[in-house]
């Protein structure tokens, strides 16, 4: 996921050193790294069977990440409403895309904490968010695999082509909030707690690695 981000951490850089943005990328890398060893969407041989293992385990998580954020969104609609919070829900994509394989929705879902405030809410959306820019290049990877032959898959690229235009709306309203009193720390915080989760969440779908002989 992260070539996808190359150009707007350019800007991001840009900004200055204590820019949020900038932050969040240097804070969360560990985690962020983790988490693309964890799911490698990008194996050439991703089968319809880890995909679907995949796509089940990422609709549990983001129908327990986007409750949380719907609480938050009821009690700041303001603050959801500056960031477009309704537009960017996708549990419903992932399993639209489990049914293009013929594949069920698994009912599990994660326990993820409560979206204390608008800084949780922000950190827990750099993660949601920040997944579009490389699913860019998921969408290209599936669309060539040879085993995945007429399945579109939707919810790794759900805005096409307003994806950079979400994202640019999504650092705006960051950087916004920041300025008129949000914490970095708390936002820092919530996105590497959210990546931790995701990452452990989707462990089941990890591909197995083989030893060098």
């Amino acid at each position: 996921m992260a070539a996808g981000e190359t150009g707007a951490h350019q800007e991001d850089h840009r900004s200055g050193a204590d820019d949020v943005l900038r932050r969040l990328r240097t804070g969360t890398a560990e985690e962020h790294q983790a988490l693309e060893d964890t799911l490698d969407l990008l194996d050439p041989e991703l089968d319809r069977d880890r995909l679907a293992q995949v796509l089940g385990l990422m609709h549990g998580f983001w129908a327990a990440a986007e409750a949380g954020l719907d609480g938050w969104a009821a009690r700041r609609p303001a603050d959801a409403g500056t960031v477009d919070w309704t537009r960017r829900r996708r549990a419903g994509l992932f399993a639209a895309d489990l049914a293009a394989l013929g594949a069920p929705v698994p009912a599990a879902a994660p326990a993820l904490p409560p979206v204390a405030g608008t800084d949780e809410a922000l950190g827990r959306l750099y993660v949601l968010e920040g997944s579009t820019l490389g699913g860019t290049f998921i969408d290209r990877h599936l669309a060539g695999l040879p085993r995945l032959s007429g399945v579109r898959i939707r919810a790794f690229s759900p805005y096409g082509p307003e994806t950079g235009a979400m994202w640019a709306a999504y650092r705006r309203a960051t950087r916004e909030h920041v300025a008129t009193g949000g914490d970095v720390e708390r936002i820092v915080s919530a996105a590497r707690e959210t990546f931790g989760a995701l990452a452990a969440w989707c462990r089941p779908a990890a591909r197995a690695q083989v030893a060098p002989g």
